[in-house]
């Protein structure tokens, strides 16, 4: 998968750095959800509150990626990714030391974290630049691969709460996040072929286009059921399956890692076969497998399966929606993240809080999960009637670069 022409066609340190960034950033942005069952305990939370609570990170950051989008296309990638670094390890060591005392206090800390959840918008581009288009795919998708932070989040944060408190957990999370900010300084660097900068307006101007509007919506399904998921699922298998915190942990981990390391398998198979039919594929395997998994499976190791499956789509759909970004849309890969990255945030923004809402109201999960595999669905008749007017299109579009598109 990754070859000689590969490593020689881009930036290996880069890439490198954005993965890490990136990577250690996710762990920071979901950290609310592992450690979702002792906070829980200590504020006293119903589900609803739960929900609200692991959802809040999620919509922060889904909102600020639109902001680092076009920080990103403005100053640069690289300046950035390094003052978003530096607010995160400030906030994270600001509520260590003073401490965190009420669920407002909770949701204040969540919005903070959203600024981690923004690198997205940031390493992405960095690591696009370097690439051209037949291995967008696969760099982004090593890039992307960084969503497994949310089960470093979820391995290690719920044992580290038992044993130190999960106040102490937030100022633990720093020192990993310092050493990302080093390397990141360090080994990052910009890619020569960065467009001009562009007056804010112009920006945006990006929204008028149809296809914007299209890749944010199928990754809206993509990275929504993802990022939903790794949010949720700790407090998940405690509640459904009384599992202890740490075993629920362990759980969550699996399935996160599993959807984050298909991640670049996706953007390479998207690479090979286009990311159009790699998507197709995709988003009728997370409808079977959310659906399945919302009829209660009766033990948590079947849970886990299905839940594993499910993520392992969302994963791999993820890789090919951002092989088909910078294709369309190579100068405005910026702030294109950003927008596409919101949407993805506002996804798992409704997932998070949709299942806590569910389990308020009906005392079962069961309604959340399968109106989001009907999003799947729709994404998939949406993506269905869209496809032929993308390959008439595009090449043309792309003008000498036709040759290397795969969609």
């Amino acid at each position: 998968m990754v070859d000689k022409s590969f490593l020689r066609s881009g930036h290996t340190p880069t890439l490198f750095s954005a993965f890490l960034y990136f990577d250690l950033s996710f762990m920071v942005w979901v950290l609310l959800g592992p450690l979702g069952v002792a906070i829980a305990k200590t504020f006293h939370l119903d589900p609803a509150q739960k929900g609200l609570m692991v959802a809040i990170p999620v919509l922060s950051g889904a909102v600020l990626r639109l902001v680092a989008g076009v920080a990103v296309d403005h100053f640069g990638p690289k300046k950035t990714g390094l003052v978003g670094q530096l607010i995160v390890l400030a906030g994270l060591l600001t509520a260590w030391r003073l401490g965190v005392h009420s669920y407002s206090q909770v949701l204040a800390l969540g919005v903070l974290l959203g600024v981690a959840g923004a690198s997205f918008a940031v390493a992405l581009p960095l690591a696009s630049r370097w690439y051209p288009p037949e291995y967008q795919g696969l760099a982004l998708g090593i890039a992307g691969a960084g969503n497994s932070g949310t089960a470093l989040a979820a391995l290690f944060a719920p044992g580290l709460a038992q044993a130190f408190g999960w106040t102490n957990v937030i100022g633990l999370a720093a020192l990993p996040l310092a050493v990302a900010f080093l390397v990141f300084l360090v080994f990052a660097k910009d890619a020569p072929n960065r467009p001009a900068p562009k007056r804010l307006a112009e920006y945006l101007d990006v929204l008028k286009v149809r296809d914007a509007w299209w890749l944010m919506g199928l990754y809206g399904v993509t990275f929504g059921g993802f990022v939903g998921l790794s949010s949720s699922l700790t407090i998940y298998f405690n509640s459904e399956y009384a599992l202890p915190a740490v075993t629920a942990g362990f759980f969550t981990s699996a399935c996160v890692f599993a959807g984050s390391f298909i991640r670049p398998v996706g953007g390479a198979l998207a690479d090979r076969l286009g990311g159009v039919r790699t998507l197709t594929v995709v988003y009728g395997l997370a409808a079977l497998g959310l659906a399945a998994v919302s009829f209660h499976p009766a033990s948590a190791w079947a849970a886990l399966a299905l839940m594993m499956f499910s993520m392992m789509a969302l994963g791999a759909g993820n890789g090919a929606v951002f092989q088909l970004a910078p294709q369309r849309f190579a100068k405005e890969i910026g702030v294109v993240t950003g927008l596409v990255g919101m949407t993805g945030g506002a996804g798992g923004f409704y997932l998070a809080s949709s299942l806590g809402w569910a389990k308020q109201v009906t005392g079962s999960y069961q309604a959340g999960l399968l109106v989001f595999a009907g999003l799947a669905v729709a994404a998939l008749l949406g993506l269905t009637g869209v496809k032929a007017r993308w390959r008439r299109t595009w090449p043309e579009l792309a003008g000498a670069a036709a040759g290397g598109l795969r969609l």
